[in-house]
């Protein structure tokens, strides 16, 4: 795979449009309340997903100009930059993820194909292609639109983005321990991951449909049963991020 990621970036657009029809959905009431994520209100995932959209607009900066550009100055400046947008109001707020949807999109579309094998470095540390950036931005729009509790769950996000999400975590736990390894199935004879080193404790396989293997895997609520084959609990996996 090489150049522009055609499906990826259509990826982007149905999960922006997803993430931002949620948020106009809520009232301005409703984005004050709790998120799934601890501590955080549906406002701080607004926030952050537009302080992302930028975020990954600097790594395209650097694709397009060659000029090292970091994602973000600092964690420090990151957070506070999302604390600040979480404070905002609620009309303010939507509109500068709107904006900063709108950025990203426009310069994604704009970026010649030449740029798309530059190396970049994610705030992780990471260095990767830009033509992988796009998946970052996939990740961001579908499984925040999870996040915000106002409705949409992994039964709605596209099956093929299920997949590429549990390809992630599987790749991210690969050479992780401290667990026993998770084989994962999905139901009906469907693909395989393995989550975790195998050899170290008995792997434990667990079945389920895409979607509820999808947020098992990356830590989110199930929207259908799983079950461990053999009997027993479903073990509780690592965070994922």
């Amino acid at each position: 795979m090489s150049g522009r990621p055609h499906a990826m970036l259509e990826w982007v657009a149905k999960g922006t449009a997803a993430f931002e029809a949620e948020v106009h959905g809520a009232t301005d009431p409703d984005l004050a309340e709790p998120s799934y994520l601890p501590g955080w209100s549906r406002a701080h995932i607004v926030a952050h997903l537009a302080r992302n959209a930028d975020a990954l607009l600097n790594l395209l900066n650097w694709a397009r100009t060659g000029v090292e550009t970091p994602m973000y100055t600092s964690p420090d400046h990151r957070a506070s930059e999302i604390e600040a947008g979480a404070r905002c109001p609620a009309g303010e707020l939507r509109a500068d993820l709107v904006e900063a949807d709108g950025r990203l999109a426009g310069e994604l579309a704009a970026l010649p194909d030449a740029c798309w094998e530059t190396t970049v470095r994610t705030a992780r540390g990471r260095q990767v292609p830009f033509r992988e950036v796009p998946w970052m931005r996939v990740r961001e729009v579908w499984v925040h639109a999870v996040d915000l509790n106002t409705g949409t769950g992994f039964d709605d996000v596209p099956r093929e983005v299920c997949a590429a999400l549990v390809d992630d975590v599987a790749a991210g736990f690969r050479a992780r321990t401290g667990f026993p390894p998770v084989e994962l199935r999905a139901d009906g004879g469907g693909r395989t991951w393995l989550l975790g080193v195998p050899g170290g404790a008995d792997t434990v396989v667990v079945t389920g449909d895409l979607p509820s293997l999808a947020a098992y895997a990356t830590g989110r609520p199930v929207p259908g049963p799983l079950y461990a084959v053999g009997g027993g609990n479903v073990p509780k996996l690592p965070a994922w991020l």
